[in-house]
């Protein structure tokens, strides 16, 4: 027979979005119950670079991005692709993109970016303050390295874009490349060096090292998956898969890629999108790696977790049945071995997971359309980690009826209606 369980708050997701609004409602004295369909912090918040992204206030729909996205594509192995039985599927979220990269669009993009990874830095600075989770956290810097002097300059409006941000780097020619990363490929002469770069030592371990504080501290987790969310009166009710109902007074939806079907229930049509990551990550001691490497002319990063070297990036827009396409992570795996003479394949651990995503490079942040009772958060894209003490931060201002500390307006879950 069905049952129901009544609680304060309930948390759907236990990725890094999902735990640290746990974190956060439980720090401002709300109980919290968090649901999992799957396992715990295992889906895209384990599998990213582990990079603290905060300069990174660029959106990806930028001004020309769409000539160079055919040739992209298209191309299986290419830095952005969709996969030929997908492509009727996604057309209309290209669309929107294609609208988000206007100039116009851009600049309300750029603009929404830098007021919420500046809120990310701070709050993720308290985290970094905790005995619990200081250890996780540390300063490595940040490698930008390009093909050529051509690429770094076609990039320079990106840079002046960071600096008049308030984010400090410098460039670097090659005696200095080696001196901050020895042993790459001697073609890389031209980089920018970000000395504030910071990273956790493993995105999975920061994550669950979150989740465990929360259950520690008196939170609980029910095992299931949502159908549904109805508002009823004073209640909102959360119906799982096998019957079993929970009636919460707020209800965040922080499930990533599978936000977008509960948010439907409410009447929120939202342009969520799957873009399928890819990684390899080899065994500690693979490399002599000393901090995050971006090779901007490829879309991929090479970081040094406490687990090993993480060789990741790509986007496939695929959605979430498409059976994986390893080719990707293996065609990265090869320029790495070009790029870093010595890397050491062997023993490496492929990945696939889901970011969810949305046309315009911003999250979903924001009330459901029928009830102020349930909350959204999801659909950070590549900026999961990184934004998640941000979101954090709004969602439960929002919960708790106070004002937020930026404006939630570009984030709202209607903007594309």
């Amino acid at each position: 027979m069905p049952k129901t369980l009544k609680c304060d708050v309930l948390v759907v997701g236990t990725g890094i979005i999902g735990s640290m609004a746990a974190l956060y409602l439980q720090n401002a004295g709300r109980d919290v119950v968090l649901l999992e369909r799957g396992d715990i912090s295992r889906g895209a918040s384990s599998g990213n670079a582990g990079i603290l992204a905060f300069p990174e206030i660029i959106p990806i729909p930028a001004p020309g991005i769409m000539k160079k996205a055919p040739r992209w594509l298209f191309d299986p192995l290419g830095p952005l692709s969709v996969p030929p039985a997908y492509a009727p599927k996604i057309a209309p979220w290209l669309w929107r993109f294609w609208r988000a990269s206007a100039e116009r669009s851009f600049r309300h993009g750029l603009k929404s970016l830098m007021e919420i990874n500046r809120l990310a830095a701070i709050e993720m600075a308290h985290i970094a303050a905790m005995p619990e989770l200081s250890s996780f956290i540390s300063k490595t810097g940040t490698l930008d390295i390009y093909d050529s002097e051509a690429s770094l300059n076609a990039a320079r409006r990106d840079w002046d874009e960071k600096e008049k941000a308030g984010f400090a780097f410098q460039r670097v020619d090659r005696n200095e490349i080696e001196e901050l990363q020895p042993g790459l490929a001697p073609q890389f002469r031209h980089a920018v060096f970000s000395a504030d770069g910071l990273q956790v030592s493993d995105p999975y371990d920061f994550t669950r090292a979150i989740f465990d504080l929360v259950i520690s501290r008196g939170a609980s987790l029910r095992k299931g998956e949502a159908q549904r969310i109805d508002a009823v009166g004073e209640s909102t009710i959360v119906t799982l898969e096998n019957g079993d109902k929970i009636d919460a007074d707020k209800v965040v939806i922080a499930c990533g890629a599978w936000s977008k079907k509960l948010a439907a229930t409410l009447g929120n049509i939202v342009p969520l999108e799957t873009e399928r990551g890819y990684n390899t990550t080899l065994p500690v001691g693979a490399f002599n790696l000393t901090r995050q490497l971006y090779f901007n002319d490829h879309g991929f990063v090479v970081t040094p977790l406490s687990t090993g070297i993480r060789v990741g990036g790509a986007v496939e827009l695929g959605g979430l049945d498409l059976k994986p396409n390893f080719r990707r992570a293996e065609a990265m795996l090869k320029k790495a071995e070009r790029f870093l003479p010595g890397l050491k394949l062997e023993g490496g651990r492929q990945w696939m997971g889901f970011r969810p995503s949305m046309p315009d490079c911003l999250p979903v942040i924001g009330t459901a359309r029928t009830t102020p009772s349930v909350i959204y958060a999801f659909g950070h894209g590549h900026l999961g980690l990184t934004q998640s003490a941000a979101t954090a931060r709004l969602v439960t201002q929002m919960a708790n009826g106070d004002e937020t500390s930026i404006s939630v307006d570009p984030f709202r879950p209607g903007r594309f209606s």
